[in-house]
């Protein structure tokens, strides 16, 4: 046969070229379609194509008159593997869990990752709540299957809710948000699969909104801390710094404690909202001590962290990672858990002394704790409650509930702090009943954690005033010798204030987590 000649050649030629170019650029639409639609990482449906898939399938169900489930699942203690070994090891063990979740599922079902840890699963249609439960424990337990990492055998749990269409909701976000209400009712009772229940439900949905929002913020590092002095009265030494955290919201900006806090204290999320600023504050504290300044830092608990068996286990991790003595933490606890539970709050308050930590009293005239409880539990301070400081001035009977205070805990043994100092002579008053120790817009604002540094090194943290390093990682820490401190100027020896006098009404100690 003979060859073609080049004529036949550069016929072929342009025939087959668009239809390469075709082949080529239907290739690159397919891959762009898929990133478009997948999770980088595990390659499952992401978010976007998990809502289109849910929007048919309940279409589907609508017409037929079937029903649809809707799983959220959620992996326990992920975030112990990032930390412990490291953000690949994490991708990894998220790409072994999404591989197990695609082989457990029914043939027809959607498995997606919404981000981080957290994985949802569309099963359509379904015959009712329990083929739903069949699959959500056969998740669970493919999911309990040891995992090889790092040369180490890793188990890891997950929590999942359950909620279904038409029963529980009629529309994707509905139905995501109620199966999340189980999910948090899976981790509160560890019990492993919840169906969603509206009798159990007593969130709004702004305020479901808002928890997600701040459990995929934790993890994204959106929570922040600041740090406000406190001073001693008598001789203007730095006394301690108070940890306050913040939420910088990505669409509400920065939230203050009290905006999410109360709700935190209701949800699962407690324990690692604590966890984190845990970490971070101790972090911080570490830089100060290693920086020459071993200052003492006071972290506000919760009554739920302080009923929690866990919260010892964390501080006696986190001063073991960051090389610091128990004496450079002080938690302060609210009074009113002495009077809901007594007896609970004395022996999780010995346990966390017995750990050498500090422990405070905080608001301290507003639980209506009587002197035997408070001579129950190992504190070293007691905090006045800023509404009564605030009003000292101009309430006859605030001055008296303030020096009577001060008298009380002096008698115990006890170091008495006042918050919410907002003016000097507020401070004199003070100084003059014999309170030891202050805190407020008076002597400073919170601050960043570069403003805070800033201040401490503006004023000097005394050579007397140094914690001592009693563990062997503590000792590590080189803490250089300090010259004696500048006189601090002011008037009445006072500390001059780092700030303007904070608005009327301005909380100087919101609560922190």
């Amino acid at each position: 046969m003979p060859w073609p000649g080049p004529g036949c050649i550069r016929l072929l030629l342009a025939f087959l070229l668009p239809l390469t170019a075709i082949h080529v650029n239907a290739g690159i639409s397919l891959e762009r379609e898929r990133q478009a639609h997948h999770d980088e990482l595990t390659g499952l449906s992401n978010r976007k194509l998990l809502v289109r898939k849910t929007e048919e399938a309940l279409a589907e169900a609508a017409r037929s008159g079937s029903t649809v489930g809707f799983l959220l699942l959620d992996l326990d203690r992920f975030k112990e593997v990032n930390d412990t070994l490291g953000h690949p090891a994490g991708d990894q063990m998220l790409q072994m869990v999404a591989n197990r979740l695609t082989h457990s599922v029914r043939p027809g079902d959607v498995v997606a990752r919404l981000g981080g840890d957290e994985f949802a699963v569309l099963l359509p249609p379904v015959r009712d709540v329990v083929a739903a439960r069949e699959v959500a424990s056969r998740l669970r337990v493919a999911i309990a299957e040891p995992i090889r990492l790092e040369g180490m055998s890793i188990e890891i749990e997950a929590s999942v809710g359950l909620a279904l269409y038409p029963a529980d909701a009629d529309r994707f976000e509905l139905l995501m948000q109620r199966a999340d209400v189980a999910m948090y009712l899976a981790k509160e009772r560890r019990s492993g699969v919840e169906r969603y229940v509206a009798d159990s439900d007593l969130n709004s949905p702004a305020r479901l909104a808002l928890l997600g929002d701040l459990r995929r913020g934790i993890d994204r590092g959106e929570l922040e801390l600041q740090f406000q002095p406190k001073v001693s009265l008598r001789d203007n030494r730095i006394a301690g710094m108070e940890a306050l955290v913040r939420w910088r919201h990505p669409v509400r900006g920065v939230m203050a404690p009290d905006e999410f806090i109360p709700m935190v204290e209701q949800s699962y999320l407690m324990r690692d909202l604590t966890a984190r600023v845990v970490d971070m504050a101790l972090t911080q504290a570490s830089l100060w001590w290693r920086d020459g300044m071993p200052v003492q830092v006071s972290l506000n608990v919760a009554a739920r962290d302080l009923l929690d068996a866990g919260l010892a286990e964390t501080i006696s991790g986190g001063l073991a990672s960051t090389g610091l003595p128990p004496e450079a933490v002080l938690l302060e606890i609210n009074e009113g858990v002495l009077t809901s539970e007594p007896a609970r709050a004395a022996a999780a308050a010995k346990a966390l002394a017995a750990l050498g930590v500090s422990l405070s009293l905080d608001d301290f005239g507003t639980g209506y704790a009587s002197l035997a409880r408070l001579r129950q539990l190992p504190v070293s301070e007691v905090k006045i409650d800023s509404s009564f400081v605030s009003r000292l001035l101009d309430s006859a009977d605030d001055k008296v509930i303030v020096r009577s205070i001060v008298a009380l805990v002096h008698a115990l043994g006890i170091r008495s702090v006042a918050e919410g100092v907002e003016s000097a002579e507020v401070a004199d008053a003070l100084r003059a009943m014999g309170c030891d120790t202050a805190q407020g817009w008076h002597f400073s604002e919170p601050l960043s954690p570069a403003a805070a540094t800033d201040w401490l090194r503006e004023h000097a943290v005394p050579a007397a005033r140094r914690l001592k390093m009693t563990t062997p990682a503590a000792r590590a820490i080189s803490v250089p010798r300090q010259a004696a401190p500048r006189r601090l100027s002011g008037t009445a020896g006072q500390l001059p204030p780092a700030g303007t006098s904070a608005p009327p009404g301005r909380q100087s100690s919101p609560h922190a987590g």
